[in-house]
């Protein structure tokens, strides 16, 4: 039983962990585009 909760434990933090990781990367991308699209008007 120990194994199987461990396991859904580290599930669950590897899902958050690769949620934020996504989230900060897509606003890091769209703040590129955003001032590569104002320096070049």
């Amino acid at each position: 039983m120990t194994g199987k909760h461990n396991y859904k434990t580290w599930l669950k933090r590897f899902g958050v962990a690769g949620f934020l990781f996504f989230l900060i990367k897509g606003l890091v991308w769209l703040a590129i585009f955003f001032g590569l699209g104002k320096l070049l008007s």
